[in-house]
């Protein structure tokens, strides 16, 4: 998985960001051309259960006096149903320790359990995954073979399965982070077949028997994409996410995401004290009081670090960085580091140059309430890297089979447990497990006293300090400020395919699904204290030293926290004052992809789903001219939506709000009166006229063009890419709508009702701003009044039409999305030169009293093509206009704008690029009038300002035979013969051929 070319770092030359054009799709790699080294086979060990007591019983033959050495490690023969269960060989990956679920002995009890995620399973070149290695010669390891698997080891039965979530699945990623929150793994970042991937988090929910996938889009700034950076759980609060490679430099900035407050965000903050350099691959692991500790990595010019940092949070919300005490046996880079209690267990790793940590070096512990470093041999003074070979290390098995790296590591209890990594060119497969003993020996008298009768009532045939698991991960400080005490986790109607949804990852949540407080966890609480104390009284003591003696810790509050909630800085541009912020400078990017749905040839595909390059897209430049509406998918119920139906706005919701359940209504009466129709335009009436006539929006957001009456395409566009609700994204982005709701379709009422209904339900989310048919003078003539009358009754379908279109003249015109973007609905004409013109359009305003400024905003278009410069007569009549890319440009210019999003034409891909690529216009409904074939499309923005376009094919024609399509009625012939009798503005740019298999329509 390469990154693009120009990302390539200066200082850190990783092998792995290189030019993007490579066939194979490599994870990032290092060079580890060493002479090649076979892999320990699980044959040749003595292999253990993790239930064995022989480790036990080989420490406990002799007493220990100070701290404990480093725990020596065996293979775990776990069970195989099918080859496919087992991970197999591979780097790069994660390995989550994840809670119990319900009590033990209780029907539905989920043991604990490890969670393997993604990871590379081959090596560039090589035929097999562990097949012969690369040469001592070569320039170095390059990985491939991505994945986005998941596998599940259930430490109870020793039993490896691999399990298949519902929704969305994260894309095929390597040198990411995971960590747990209760029941839940989030995984981030990382890099995969398309360069580094995105930032956003994913989120696998393991409280169920069937896991699912959910997507968290964080608002505010973030970390950015980036690999080989580490993230951690702080205080069962914090979510931490520090240093790594943005695919340009090593960075070593801290980013924390509170998860008891909502929505979430991500703050970047900016400790005191001496924190680690600029560096990737290092290892963090948190303490159960809060502590973070970091340790080794890679700094920018490429050497490996030994020094190891705790990050703590104090009382009055400052954060601090502080050198951990003790020698570390060896600098180290893709190691693996996992607490247990107060003992941070660190194995294997690089050190550069095609050479390993190895022999007695190659396991260590930094016992933090001890302040030493220890290996399997004895507590460290000086660095051992080198002092050391295989013959003086006594040729010691259990210590070659620490030597890897980019493997993963997890603790269950007392229990670490080692998986996979690479050994010279060969991927390994193996499973590692070791107990630290010492573990308790960290808490008071009476933790012992309580931990003594805690394991007294542990049931026959349990080894005493095995799987304490449940209590470990019970053992959480409940935040100062709970939300609320009901968790309700927000499946969507339908997954959506881009996986944004509501999740809640707080810790509140994670304890009510996951396991719950069982016996000995006063003993944990207290034991947890005394751990705090002591490591606290260590780093105290690093501090002392530091300043010569004298330990002072300032009580003034500097510092703390950059780029609060409250902070007016824009979620997509990098503060000007934040110097170590590695996001980049944002620019509007046209990602280099589309995401499409299949078209149905027959049967329901469920939502398939494939991403086409941008510039796949043929009919780019077709204009088209008009169509039928089409019948919507009909599937699953609707998600209950726990909801009183006491309003208008939620009665309108709860009624139409169906992605996947809404069908035609076989009876054509509407099912609002024109009572309820009043009290919904007099409310929305209330918060369009509180808007300027220019909204201010921000992103992430999604765009919808020309719906035109065509709910059923609607429908389709939420249940494929999220639906505006609190079951679907509504929390985590916003929804643009450019006009042209009603007229040409056969249900404008349910389209032009749901607007105005989600508007007065998140009139800060939903936004609309009008088109040119949402006018008195044309949607008489296009359908929507006849639509009225038609189902409503000819005096209250009239008085319906009224209200509603003076509602019309209320409705903003334009947006501007983080002062970079302008959305409208028709263009720039003649007469826009700035966006201070449609600021000074006053509303209410009608058509008629409009200016020639109004005009040109509602009814202006592009002109054929980027040849066509300058203004030309439009063929939708006498006084309007086209206007050519020189115009775009200027205008751009002169409102420092990067991109125009507009609507009102019907292109054959549902967006079109115009004045490279500063102009797009967006269509959303398919199959237009009938006879287009054309394709519908959102445009979503993200945070990093990349539109994705998002798409949907038109349906099938639908059944005419009224047997078997009842909801298809005689009466609906009316809009078609409308739409025959006063056809939509004449096919522009390259003539429609019917049938054209090169139109995405027909992809």
């Amino acid at each position: 998985m390469d990154v693009d070319s120009s990302m390539a770092p200066e200082a850190d030359h990783d092998p792995a960001v290189q030019n993007q054009s490579t066939a194979a799709a490599a994870v990032e790699g290092e060079q580890l051309g060493e002479q090649p080294q076979s892999p320990v086979s699980p044959a040749t060990q003595q292999p253990q259960s993790p239930a064995s007591p022989q480790s036990q019983q080989q420490q406990q033959q002799t007493p220990v006096a100070g701290p404990r050495h480093a725990p020596t490690y065996t293979v775990v023969n776990a069970i195989l149903e099918k080859k496919e269960d087992g991970p197999g060989p591979r780097c790069g990956h994660t390995l989550t320790a994840v809670a119990a679920v319900g009590e033990e002995g209780s029907p539905g009890y989920i043991g604990p359990r490890l969670i393997l995620f993604g990871g590379a399973t081959a090596l560039e070149g090589n035929s097999a995954a562990s097949g012969t290695p690369s040469s001592a010669g070569s320039a170095g390891i390059r990985l491939a073979g991505a994945t986005a698997d998941v596998h599940c080891y259930d430490i109870l039965t020793n039993k490896w399965s691999r399990i298949t979530p519902f929704g969305e699945p994260p894309t095929p990623r390597a040198a990411h982070v995971a960590t747990a929150v209760g029941t839940m793994v989030v995984i981030q970042g990382g890099i995969g077949p398309a360069g580094l991937s995105a930032e956003d988090l994913h989120v696998l929910d393991l409280t169920q028997q069937r896991p699912r996938w959910h997507r968290v889009v964080v608002q505010g700034p973030g970390p950015g994409p980036r690999y080989g950076h580490v993230m951690a759980l702080v205080g069962q609060r914090y979510l931490m996410a520090i240093g790594g490679n943005d695919g340009k430099r090593p960075l070593a900035d801290v980013w924390a995401l509170d998860t008891a407050a909502k929505p979430y965000e991500w703050r970047k903050l900016e400790p005191e004290g001496e924190g680690p350099p600029p560096c990737m691959y290092a290892t963090a692991s948190a303490r159960s009081d809060g502590l973070l500790l970091l340790c080794g990595g890679r700094d920018a010019n490429s050497v490996p670090l030994a020094s190891a940092y705790g990050l703590a949070k104090h009382r009055d919300g400052r954060w601090e960085w502080a050198i951990a005490p003790g020698v570390s046996p060896s600098p180290r880079y893709q190691h693996a580091a996992v607490f247990v209690n107060a003992r941070l267990h660190v194995s294997g790793g690089a050190l550069g140059g095609g050479r390993m940590v190895e022999d007695s070096s190659s396991v260590a512990v930094l016992d933090t309430a001890a302040g030493v470093w220890c290996d399997t041999k004895s507590v460290v003074t000086s660095p051992r890297t080198g002092r050391y070979s295989a013959d003086a290390a006594g040729g010691d098995a259990a210590v070659e089979l620490t030597r890897r790296c980019r493997h993963a590591a997890a603790a269950v209890g007392d229990l670490i447990f080692i998986y996979g990594g690479l050994r010279g060119g060969v991927l390994l497969d193996d499973l590692l497990v070791a107990e630290d003993l010492a573990a308790a020996e960290t808490t008071t008298a009476a933790s012992h006293a309580a931990a003594a009768a805690a394991q007294s009532n542990l049931p026959p045939g349990r080894l005493p300090g095995r799987y304490g698991f449940i209590d470990e991960r019970t053992r959480q400080i409940m935040p100062e400020a709970a939300p609320d005490g009901a968790v309700v986790l927000g499946n969507p109607v339908a997954p959506p395919v881009n996986g944004d949804m509501y999740t809640d990852i707080s810790t509140e949540n994670a304890l009510l699904q996951g396991s719950r407080l069982s016996k000995g966890v006063e003993y944990l609480v207290e034991a947890s204290a005394a751990e705090a104390e002591a490591i606290s009284a260590t780093l105290a003591a690093a501090k002392a030293r530091q300043v010569n003696g004298e330990v002072e810790l300032p009580d003034r509050d500097r510092g703390s926290e950059a780029t609060p909630s409250g902070k007016q800085i824009s979620t997509l541009i990098k503060p000007e004052n934040a110097g170590s912020n590695n996001i980049p400078s944002a620019g509007v990017r046209l990602h280099h992809r589309a995401v499409v749905v299949a078209a149905e040839t027959g049967g329901a595909l469920g939502g398939m789903v494939r991403q086409l390059s941008i510039d796949q897209f043929e009919n780019e430049g077709r204009r088209v001219s008009y169509g039928t509406p089409e019948s919507a998918t009909a599937a699953r119920k609707l998600l209950d939506r726990q909801m009183s139906i006491n309003s208008v706005p939620k009665k309108v919701i709860a009624h139409l709000l169906k992605p996947r359940g809404w069908k035609p209504p076989v009876r054509r009466q509407f099912f609002l009166d024109c009572n309820e129709i009043a009290d919904l335009c007099d409310s929305a009436e209330r918060i369009f006229s509180s808007e300027p006539s220019v909204l201010q929006l921000r992103a992430p957001i999604k765009i919808f063009g020309d719906l035109h009456g065509q709910f059923g395409d609607l429908m389709r566009l939420f249940d494929e890419y999220g639906s505006p609700s609190t079951a679907g994204d509504i929390a985590y982005i916003d929804y643009l709508f450019l006009g042209d709701y009603v007229d040409r379709g056969q249900h404008s009422l349910e389209t032009i009702s749901l607007l105005l209904a989600l508007k007065v339900e998140y009139s800060q989310n939903v936004h609309l701003i009008r088109g040119n048919h949402e006018a008195a003078d044309i949607n008489a003539l296009f359908g929507f009044r006849i639509e009225c009358i038609e189902r409503m009754g000819e005096r209250d379908g009239i008085w319906a039409w009224h209200r509603i279109n003076r509602l019309f003249n209320w409705l903003p015109l334009a947006a501007l999305i983080e002062k970079k973007i302008i959305c409208m609905h028709g263009g720039i004409g003649r007469s826009i030169n700035h966006v201070e013109q449609i600021e000074n359009l006053q509303r209410p305003i009608t058509m008629e009293a409009g200016s020639i400024v109004l005009m040109d905003l509602l009814w202006s278009d592009p002109t054929e093509n980027d040849s066509v410069e300058g203004l030309r007569p439009n063929a939708r009549g006498p006084g309007l206009v086209t206007f050519g890319p020189d115009r775009v440009m200027e205008f751009c210019n002169n409102n420092d704008l990067q991109l125009i999003v507009r609507a009102h034409e019907c292109v054959m891909d549902g967006f079109e690029r115009f004045a490279q690529g500063h102009l797009i216009t967006l269509f959303s409904a398919t199959n237009y009038c009938g006879t287009a074939n054309n394709a519908g499309a959102i445009l979503v923005l993200g945070r990093d300002l990349v539109v994705v376009p998002k798409l949907i094919h038109p349906l099938p024609p639908a059944i005419s035979s009224p047997e078997t399509s009842p909801e298809r009625h005689i009466e609906d012939t009316w809009m078609q013969e409308l739409n025959a009798n006063r056809p939509p503005t004449p096919t522009r740019g390259r003539p429609q051929v019917a049938n054209d298999r090169g139109s995405l329509a027909w992809i």
